[in-house]
């Protein structure tokens, strides 16, 4: 009975089956004796790299056999079919290191997009980089630090996204439009802002790490007993490493890229050496989900400037918490009158929606999926924006037309005591 399954199990799983099988008529000593004598002679590696395939994968589209049509969509170039994650059934690490490679090559083809679609420029980080040390970079438009009227700050979440992304899965399995910046870019542009683009998770260089073992400092050893215990826990932690994890992955270190280290860091960085240089009068910040944190953060470090500089803000899904990143009062009130959460939601897009403690207004941004909160939200961010412009120019024209009529009162009076 047992034979008549093997042939449909892996070639692992057969081999043990197998060991169980000959050992099982012995008596516990002779069995202990006899599995250990066979599994001395299995190539564990071996064997399990012969169910899993090698992490060997294109490094372009086209040898991935993908391509973007006329809609943004990433579709098959054979069969137009979308991506299939599980390309391999039983084989999860496998196909998702096979997502890992194709997205790394997705934010390759954004990058692009910025530089030839949308004709912006890198700018690298720190400012004063050595040839020798890790750099980050932003994007910018032509007339993003130029422009004398208004400037638009773009900053994601966590995670893998890069410059230029909202989420990646819906790239992949959606469109571009749904999940890049693009159109946020574009619509900017042709409504006259100058545009930044942060890039808050490219914040660190990845280095192998060294073979060489750690020698023991000279002097009084460690412990025997300690150093035995080490070592029997790493065999086992190895031991089992050959069964889960039999193409082990190269290790590595990360190096932090200067004063860039964090989501956080990297706002305030730039918000340093970029925004707050900006020519803008009117400044405008579009942050989703743990990008909402990292400007709360600004706001904490910054409100001065903040407050003196930024017209509005766009949250979408925001991580962000008043009360555990300890915000001040003047906070809080200038987020209540400045800023605004589209947050996911079965409610109607622009359904204001209560909050359980005072916050920022919320409101619906019409999907219930999180990553989905920004597209879904692009057009009302921007009528928000706009709003925010109208009632700034209206407030200067009643503010000089008040100026006007004081100084034509001032010269009629004038003219009648003469």
């Amino acid at each position: 009975m047992l034979s008549a399954q093997l042939p449909a199990a892996k070639p692992a799983v057969c081999i043990l089956l197998i060991t169980m099988a000959q050992v099982a008529g012995q008596e516990d000593g002779e069995k202990t004796t006899a599995l250990k004598d066979l599994l001395s002679r299995i190539d564990l590696d071996e064997l399990m790299k012969k169910d899993e395939p090698p992490f060997t994968f294109p490094e372009t589209l086209e040898e991935f056999e993908y391509a973007f049509n006329e809609h943004g969509q990433l579709r098959h170039t054979e069969t137009g079919e979308a991506f299939i994650f599980n390309a391999r059934e039983d084989l999860h690490r496998w196909n998702q290191k096979r997502y890992e490679a194709l997205g790394e090559i997705v934010t390759q083809y954004v990058y692009e997009l910025l530089e030839k679609k949308c004709n912006m420029t890198k700018a690298i980080l720190p400012v004063d980089a050595t040839v020798d040390e890790p750099t980050s970079f932003i994007y910018l438009s032509p007339n993003a630090l130029s422009n004398p009227s208004k400037l638009l700050v773009l900053i994601q979440g966590s995670g893998v996204v890069r410059a230029g992304q909202w989420a990646r899965r819906l790239i992949i399995n959606q469109d571009l439009d749904s999940g890049t910046q693009i159109p946020f870019i574009t619509r900017a542009m042709e409504e006259g802002y100058g545009v930044m683009v942060l890039n808050p998770n490219e914040n660190y260089l990845e280095v192998e790490k060294s073979s060489t073992a750690p020698t023991e400092p000279s002097g009084e050893p460690v412990e025997k007993k300690e150093r035995k215990d080490d070592q029997e826990g790493k065999k086992r932690r190895e031991f089992y490493e050959k069964y889960r994890n039999p193409q082990k992955e190269t290790e590595t270190d990360r190096i932090p890229v200067r004063e860039n280290a964090s989501s956080e860091e990297h706002v305030l960085y730039v918000w340093d050496h970029f925004v707050a240089k900006a020519a803008a009068k009117h400044i405008f910040i579009v942050a989703h989900s743990y990008g909402g944190l990292s400007f709360v953060e600004l706001m904490n470090h910054r409100e001065a400037e903040v407050r003196n500089k930024v017209c509005a803000v766009a949250l979408t899904d925001s991580a962000h918490s008043m009360w555990l990143q300890e915000t001040s009062k003047s906070t809080q009130d200038w987020m209540q009158q400045h800023c605004c959460n589209w947050v996911s939601s079965p409610e109607p897009l622009d359904t204001p929606l209560d909050s359980m403690l005072p916050d920022c207004p919320r409101v619906s941004a019409g999907t219930e999926r999180h990553e989905l909160t920004s597209w879904m939200s692009f057009d009302s961010i921007f009528r928000y924006f706009g709003k925010v412009v109208e009632t700034k120019q209206d407030a200067k024209a009643e503010g000089t037309s008040n100026t006007v009529t004081t100084r034509s009162s001032a010269l009629k009076s004038k003219h009648q005591d003469l």
